[in-house]
């Protein structure tokens, strides 16, 4: 039996992360944060104890540390870090306007620093497991030379920092048998800007089967864990640019 911690699980990718795992054989730790969202509970209805939501705010480190025990108090291994948990947000933010330092403060705590609070608070879990892979979901608005926005700032600084972070995580983990996967699920119909985007391109659902076939990949590739650099993918497989 494997066992994943999903961070954002509530709804959006993170939930349909949750439920594919589910549906190959993963006992999921399910990071909520909506309690006002029951997606999750229908789906604990079917998945039993395979499913266990835990209480997470990963901008919060006494919040992690309690998720980390919950777990702790399940299973001593885990196999798969996802951290997909985000927030966006302030996008026409400019320095000829207005900017909000605060809401940048904010994503730069739960996009860059919470999946870094993560790492280390399931280390010694995760190290302990079959697969020990951390994945971090970025986003092509982390790539520093290939940027078209004018504004963002927030969320694209902040996507930076953890494809940095990524890098450094990957080079520590790699000593012990462990592995970084970066990966960018595309633009999605998600609420990571706070409301449903219909605009875009492709569904969470399909998002989450293609991150789910480059994990498959990257799992199956026996070099992974001796590469110099983590692999940053799309959800198609695609080799991404870190510039």
């Amino acid at each position: 039996m494997k066992h994943a911690v999903v961070t954002g699980a509530d709804r959006g990718l993170g939930f349909a992360l949750t439920e594919q795992l589910l549906a190959a054989g993963y006992t999921v730790f399910a990071g909520r944060y909506l309690e006002q969202w029951e997606g999750l509970d229908r789906l604990r209805d079917e998945a039993g104890e395979r499913l266990v939501p835990v209480a997470l705010d990963i901008g919060s480190e006494e919040s992690v540390r309690r998720a980390a025990e919950t777990v702790a108090a399940r299973t001593g291994s885990i196999d798969l870090l996802v951290n997909n948990a985000g927030i966006a947000g302030h996008q026409d933010d400019n320095i000829f306007g207005e900017i909000d330092y605060e809401a940048i403060r904010r994503m730069y705590e739960v996009n860059a620093l919470g999946p870094l609070r993560m790492a280390q608070a399931f280390q010694a879990q995760l190290l302990a497991g079959g697969d020990k892979l951390v994945v971090n979901v970025s986003s092509e608005a982390g790539q520093i030379n290939q940027t078209w926005r004018e504004g963002w700032y927030g969320y694209c600084m902040s996507k930076a920092a953890l494809n940095i972070q990524s890098n450094i995580l990957h080079n520590q983990l790699r000593a012990h048998g462990g592995k970084v996967l970066v990966v960018h699920p595309g633009w999605m119909k998600s609420y990571m800007s706070g409301e449903l985007n219909e605009d875009a391109a492709i569904t969470t659902a399909e998002a989450a089967a293609g991150i789910l076939r480059v994990i498959g990949a990257y799992l199956a590739d026996g070099d992974a864990a001796a590469r110099p650099h983590p692999a940053f993918r799309d959800y198609s497989g695609a080799e991404m640019s870190w510039t």
